[in-house]
Parts: structure tokens; sequence; C-alpha cells
């Protein structure tokens, strides 16, 4: 307040001034006060060469023997004047209006005030500009101090969390580890898919450390100026050792970080600079310092080998999606906020659920809370978190698009094909619904969900996924007699299976245990491009041809499943087109009983 006082009076003074300067510049002693009588012996005498009738006073100038002289007068009563001014020839004469004391404060104070306006707006313009000039090289990353986030808000990843908690320990007592003369790691690299809780891991460090979190995107570093990039690094790293211990926290850096010299930009590109600057700043800072620079990715493939080197990201930590286990744990620390049910059992939820990340579980909880509030419920059940694990994997109901009963009658053939040979064949993940309603860009889906989470996929089991595949196609050959476009996704998705079995898993006979297919990250960096091929094109033509082959083969599997099971196919047909939807259970129930009939 009193800094804007002092301005205000500052301002006020240099206006009066002006005004005083400015009044000051009037010669008001040219200006000579007459007598209505004087005056009128001067337009007798002809001398009276202006004047100007105001409502009580009038002015002008008359001539005295060559000398022009302004003069004033109190205006009397005169209805003779005008003519009087006509009479003796008086060359200039007009009547005017008195000015309020609005015009008059405009006439003497506006240009002052408009003057004095712009300049201050030049002024202010000058050091803002000056200031944005200084502060665009500065990094926009700001300390989180109340950051609440700790291991307890982080689930499904309990050896990450163990691995990153040294560097809780050396931010609480660096001494620890130097009496020992052990060094702490300078960096940490967090890698993974997007949404297993790379930066909620690198939070919970900062809150279980009570540090300050410097947090800041890779995409932040570059601009379009020359040496911004570079800049913000340095001070980035400046900020770190003045409120150290601290922890930086670098997300998305393989927007700074790519392999260098990939054929674009040369040396000099902006982003090499900026990862030049953060190479040097991380080789710069010791850990006795108590900074650490903690970066996350998703593409740790594409990263310079220079900064994920031992002596810049010391540790390399891979955030991997949680397993079933983790997956409850994760549903449970998502869930503490939402009313759910008194009998809710979140391990069945788990189980349905596998391949979901920390966020696909997040959408997943709140996709049912906010169901149970669209159907006025005062808790979540499990119908709602069934229908919110649909939704986060097809997409939400699309009841309103109408259909015809002949396409109707089709879907519900497609969908029984893949559910019914899903259920016969061996090595396949059971079915938990079938279902017409279009859902996403589907007209209806089959959704299977594994009993247990998988890391390895066996051959059977890839040949089992692909008849399943072409189920639909087969059922409406053989139910409809004619193929539809509903099967595009499907013959896509099994092309790509039966490609990468024999191009790059080595599951081809004929082919042999080779992989033919380069990794495509070569090209995206811009290496190895003019490199040869390794294989032959009738080698190529081989490929097409086993890939055609073992589509045909699944194919074949197919139609022969559906064609011994067509009463077990008109059955769920009659019971998809009445319900729209069924579970696994009545699958079940369906292909029993007609196997008892049988």
């Amino acid at each position: 307040m009193n800094k804007f006082m002092k301005s205000l009076s500052l301002w006020v003074l240099i206006i009066l001034g002006a005004w005083l300067l400015a009044s000051g510049l009037k010669d008001k002693s040219a200006t000579k006060n007459i007598s209505y009588s004087t005056f009128k012996d001067l337009i007798k005498s002809g001398k009276v060469t202006k004047a100007v009738v105001k409502a009580d006073v009038i002015s002008g100038e008359f001539d005295d023997n060559g000398v022009i002289v302004r003069y004033k007068a109190t205006l009397m009563n005169d209805p003779n004047l005008i003519s009087e001014l006509e009479a003796y020839n008086v060359p200039e004469y007009r009547a005017e209006t008195n000015k309020s004391w609005v015009s008059n404060v405009l006439w003497y104070f506006g240009p002052v005030v408009l003057l004095a306006f712009l300049w201050f707006f030049m002024i202010k313009q000058m050091n803002s500009s000056g200031k944005s000039a200084m502060m665009f090289g500065k990094t926009k990353a700001k300390p989180e101090v109340d950051n609440n986030v700790t291991f307890n808000d982080v689930a499904g990843c309990d050896e990450e969390k163990e691995e990153l908690k040294e560097i809780i320990a050396f931010l609480k007592d660096p001494q620890k580890f130097q009496k020992v003369g052990g060094k702490i790691p300078k960096g940490v690299l967090l890698s993974g898919a997007p949404g297993t809780g790379k930066t909620l891991l690198a939070k919970a460090v900062a809150g279980e450390a009570s540090v300050p979190f410097f947090s800041s995107s890779g995409s932040e570093f570059v601009e379009m100026f020359v040496g911004v990039g570079a800049s913000r690094v340095r001070d980035l790293f400046d900020k770190g050792r003045k409120n150290a211990p601290c922890l930086l926290f670098i997300d998305e850096i393989d927007a700074v970080g790519r392999h260098r010299f990939a054929g674009i930009g040369g040396g000099h590109d902006e982003r090499e600079q900026t990862l030049n600057q953060i190479l040097v700043e991380m080789d710069g800072f010791n850990t006795t310092e108590g900074v650490i620079l903690i970066a996350a990715t998703n593409r740790p493939d594409v990263l310079d080998p220079a900064l994920t080197r031992p002596g810049r990201f010391d540790r390399q930590v891979t955030v991997y999606p949680p397993d079933l286990k983790g997956r409850e744990e994760i549903i449970k620390v998502h869930t503490k906020k939402i009313k759910l049910e008194d009998d809710l059992d979140l391990s069945i939820i788990a189980r349905r659920t596998p391949g979901f990340v920390g966020a696909d579980l997040a959408n997943l909880c709140n996709e049912a809370a906010l169901l149970a509030a669209r159907y006025d419920k005062k808790r979540v059940s499990m119908v709602e978190l069934e229908e919110a694990i649909e939704r986060v994997i097809a997409g939400p109901e699309k009841k309103s698009r109408i259909m015809s009963e002949k396409e109707k009658k089709m879907i519900a053939y497609h969908e029984s094909g893949h559910a019914v040979v899903a259920k016969i064949l061996d090595h396949s993940d059971p079915v938990h619904k079938v279902s017409i309603v279009p859902r996403g860009p589907a007209l209806g889906y089959t959704l299977q969900l594994p009993r247990e989470d998988k890391y390895l996929t066996t051959k059977k089991h890839l040949l089992s996924q692909l008849a399943i595949l072409l189920g639909g196609r087969a059922a409406e050959e053989i139910f409809c007699q004619e193929e539809t476009t509903g099967a595009q996704n499907d013959l896509s998705r099994a092309t790509s299976i039966a490609s990468k079995m024999v191009c790059e898993f080595g599951m081809s006979e004929s082919l042999g245990k080779i992989t033919y297919r380069k990794d495509d990250s070569e090209i995206f960096l811009g290496r190895d491009i003019s490199k040869d091929r390794q294989f032959s094109n009738e080698t190529l033509d081989k490929i097409d041809e086993e890939i055609r082959r073992i589509v045909d083969e699944a194919f074949q599997v197919a139609k022969k499943v559906l064609i011994d099971a067509k009463s077990k196919i008109e059955k769920l047909v009659v019971l998809l087109i009445e319900k729209e939807s069924i579970s696994g259970e009545e699958l079940d129930s369906i292909i029993q009983t007609s196997q008892e009939n049988k």
C-alpha cells in the first residue's frame, strides 16, 4: 500500500508541475482589460480588427498604431452592438458560448494526462519486456513444498519402491552413506508403459523424504529460440543446488534425450544442445550436494547411450504393469473415497482386469462411481464395476443405434462363432460375456478374460487365438452364406499374430528359427537406413505363403468346430437376439445342455 501511495503522489506532482508549466507559458500580460466605453470608441475609430462576443465578456484584438493588442472587456446589455460592428466594418466578429468546467479541465489537463499515460505505458512495457527477456531462459519448474504423496498412495509396484528407498534414505541422511564411502546414484531413470505410475513414484519419493520437488517436462526445454533449452537446464540444476536437498524430476525425457546424430538437424539441433547441457550438468554436480535427478520415459530404447550410462542415470527402474495382487491393491487405493457395497469383493475385479495399468484402474473406479450416481445409487456395486470394465475395454454402449433384424441376426451369428470356438478349443481363455449391443466402434463383442496373469504365450495358444478371431467370419459363411465387413478388425489382428509367429517368434517349420523383421526403432532413429535387407525376395514370398497357410489352417479349424456345433450356435443366436447380452455361465449352460442331448 505504501508503495502504491508513493507512486500515486509522484504522478500527481508530475501532472501538477506540467500544468503549472503550461499555464506559465501563456503570455497573460498581452491581454489588456478595457472598459466597455473604451471598446465602443475603438469601434468608432476603426481600430478593432477582431471581436468575440461571449455571455458576459467580449474579447478580441485592435490596432494601436501598427501594434496588435489583445483586449478583454465586460459585456454590457447593448442591442446595437452587432449593427455597430457591421457599420464600422470590423473585419472579424463572432459569438461563442462559455465552455463548461469539464471542457476547461480537458482543455488544460487532457494533453498533459495523455502524454503522462503514454510515457508511463512505454516505461512499463520496456521494463516488462526486459523482465520477460531475462525470464525466458529460466525454467518453469517450481518447488512443490507441500507434497503429500507418499508410498502409501502408490500400490502394485513393491519391487520398484524397494529400489527407490535408498534414494529416500540418502535425502533424509546423506552422512549415513558418506561415512561408509558409498555414493548414491546421481540419477534414476523410470521407464515403463504409459499409466504405470512413474510420475506418481517420483512424487512419492519426494514426499517420503520431505524435500522440495521440482517437476518439469522434457518438452518445456525445447523452444523456437536457440539456446533456451540449455539455459533452462542450467537454471533447473542451479535451483536444485540452492534448495538442496531436493528432487529434480523430468517427465518424458525422450523429448530431449533422443539418440544424437539421427540424421535430422545435424549436430546443431536445439534438442541436441539441450541434451548436451543435461549431460554436462549431471557430470558437474556430485551426490554430496543432496540433489537427485529422476527422469521418466515410455521409450527407453530411443534414449542416447551417453544419457543412460553409469555416472549419469546410474539406476534404471522399469515399472511393469501390476500383477493380480498389485491390481487389487491399486483398486483399494482408488476406492478409498468411493462408497462401496459392504459385501463387494475387489479381488474379483482384479482377476477380471488383466493387463490393466494403474491409470486404467483409476479410470475404472471413477467410471463405476459415475455410473452409480447416474443410477441414483448411494453405493457402488459389482454391477457398476462390471459395466465400468467393459466401458474401459470396449467403450460405452450405443443402444440408440438402430439396426435391422437381418443385421442383428448376422451380428449374433458372428459373435456366436467367436464364443463357441473359444469355448470348445483348448488353450483358450474363458469367455466372460457375449453381446450384440454396439459398444464403441464394435457392433458386438466377445469378452475373454484369462484365469491368471501370463508372461509367456505358447504356440498352441496363438493358434487357438487365430481360430477364435476367424470364428466370426466362419460363422458368416456357414450360417449366413455371405461375408460382411464386420470381420475387418478380426482379420487384421489374425494377420498380425500370424506375421509375428513367422517373422519374430520363429514358429514356422518351413522358415526355421530365424527373425525376419528388423527393429523399427533403427529407422525411427535414423540409423542403419542404408543397410541392405538380410533376406531375399524369394524369402519374402515364402513369408507371405507361410502367413497365409497359418491363417487358412486356423480358419478351417474354426469352420470344423462350428459345423460340429450347429445346434449350439442356433440356440446361442436365439438367446442373444432375445437378451442381447449373455454371461459366460449362460454360455457354459448352452454348451453342456447340447452335449448332454447329443
